[in-house]
């Protein structure tokens, strides 16, 4: 979708529909009177006596197909919201559109900037309308072979009006960055519903290569040789019952004069495919676990992002790759292993892989740099989807004011955060009687955040930590407006939110 600016008012501005947003029972005509002189035959057309605004209700009232304005979608947001449930809503009504608009087979839309100021801040209301369109107007088709007829068009096109001579500089950057949020949420959308048999560890670190090439960010890529040699044993473990060997992925985002900055490093689990090893998972939805590298692919699609809009503060990017298949050479339940850490960890369920790849990375980060923060995400345990359910993700973390920071990042993104405590009277619940910790619960409760106390253990007193643990939000059975169903992308834009504010 291509982003435009229309300036100069109405009669310079075109598409084939308009998108206003509406609440519940609004005079729309008196409260945006632009609106009615923009498209004066809204005054007397039959079809406003049918706009309600009610939530999720869509109206389309038709003027002559000359005027600027031919068709006018009105797009129900309920009753009338503050703060953040304004900018909810309006994402929701716009993916809502364009999905209707697709559905139409238009190719064009127009948003009048007017629209917001009665909404409140409409310049990060704008942000959110166009980063809603595009979400909606990506359709995941990777690998079917089917013909354009058969796929709703795309809408090719959105239009941002203004009545000034001019575009305002904020409003531009408010829709780039909006745009720029939609693309990176649908790259990582796009790599977690990609299959375990094409997005393998070296197939995943190539693409990054590339990515990061293009982008001008330094990246480097750890082999199973490498890994070994540096004494990344917990890692190694996940991987060697796979066919590909594990990789990890290095990028790192300097600019210039921010070179000596302390980076904000981000940690990615990437299990590109999760059989659960020889704890072998039940096969009812083991097809799902080729998404188990969402975290991994939220974190290279934030940082790619970041790069792109040349944000001032350098962001460290590791993508802790591996496949967990059971074979001869697979890891065994009762085996002991030395991490990077110089820990010997004893695994108990090769189920529990994720913390593993983790832990091993969370030492490194803290050996190679000296972080700002470092902030992990995971799909990591059931018991934090069977805690929270699908709508919430769990967040950790050993500061009040980098947690505060995250759950702020998210509610700018429309992805929730509930933190739980890292509760210092489980971590007798890791007692190993062979080696220095073991790597689960000697019992199912508190899962969740037995998992964050293991990580916990390998980080430093002095340095900042938050754990995101996104199973349960990482993937739609259901799919919605803003979502195919798959996978949500959950904690990209968070991450980006995070890189944008720097923490330096």
């Amino acid at each position: 979708m291509d982003i435009r600016f229309q300036a100069g008012g109405e009669d310079k501005w075109s598409a084939d529909i308009a998108l206003v947003p509406i609440w519940e029972g609004e005079k729309i005509l008196e409260t945006c009177p632009e609106l009615g002189e923009a498209a004066p035959f809204l005054q007397i057309a039959p079809g406003m006596r049918d706009v309600a605004g009610r939530d999720k209700e869509i109206s389309i009232v038709y003027g002559h197909p000359d005027l600027p304005y031919s068709r006018v979608m009105f797009i129900g947001l309920g009753k009338q919201k503050s703060g953040q449930g304004v900018e909810g809503a309006i994402r929701e009504a716009f993916a809502r559109a364009v999905r209707r608009v697709r559905a139409m087979h238009l190719t064009s839309v127009h948003i009048p900037f007017y629209c917001f100021r009665r909404l409140g801040n409409g310049i990060r209301l704008l942000e959110e309308a166009v980063y809603a369109c595009v979400l909606a107007n990506h359709e995941i088709t990777l690998f079917k072979q089917t013909t354009r007829d058969e796929l709703l068009p795309r809408v090719e096109w959105l239009a941002v009006g203004f009545r000034d001579e001019f575009v305002p500089d904020q409003a531009r950057v408010a829709a780039r960055r909006g745009e720029t949020a939609a693309l990176a949420v649908n790259r990582a959308r796009d790599l977690a519903n990609t299959p375990g048999n094409i997005l393998f560890p070296d197939a995943f670190a190539s693409k990054v290569q590339l990515a990061a090439r293009e982008r001008g960010v330094r990246c480097e890529v750890l082999d199973e040789q490498d890994l070994e040699r540096e004494g990344f044993g917990a890692h190694l473990a996940v991987g060697r019952g796979g066919a590909h060997p594990p990789r990890l992925v290095v990028l790192e985002y300097a600019p210039k004069g921010h070179e000596d900055e302390q980076p904000l490093v981000l940690v990615g689990k990437g299990i590109t495919f999760d059989s659960g090893g020889l704890s072998l998972k039940p096969s009812a939805r083991m097809h799902l676990m080729k998404s188990d590298m969402t975290g991994a692919a939220a974190t290279f699609a934030a940082l790619m992002a970041l790069a792109e809009e040349e944000v001032p503060h350098r962001v460290v990017g590791l993508l802790a790759l591996a496949e967990n298949m059971p074979d001869g050479n697979a890891t065994r339940p009762g085996d002991v292993v030395t991490g990077l850490s110089g820990d010997r960890i004893e695994i108990v369920n090769t189920d529990a892989e994720g913390r593993l790849v983790l832990c091993d990375a969370l030492t490194y980060a803290q050996k190679r740099w000296n972080p700002a923060a470092v902030v992990d995400v995971a799909t990591l345990t059931g018991a934090c989807a069977v805690a929270l359910g699908d709508e919430v993700a769990g967040l950790f973390c050993n500061d009040t004011a980098l947690a505060e920071r995250v759950i702020s990042a998210g509610h700018c993104a429309g992805e929730n955060y509930w933190q739980l405590p890292l509760w210092p009277g489980y971590r007798k619940k890791l007692t190993s009687p062979v080696a220095d910790i073991c790597h689960t619960s000697s019992s199912r409760e508190g899962g969740a955040i037995t998992a964050a106390l293991y990580l916990e253990h390998f980080i430093q007193d002095d340095t900042l930590w938050a754990h995101l643990d996104i199973a349960g939000v990482d993937w739609s059975d259901e799919g919605s407006a803003l979502c195919s169903k798959g996978a949500t992308g959950f904690a990209t834009r968070t991450l980006l939110e995070l890189g944008r504010g720097g923490l330096a």
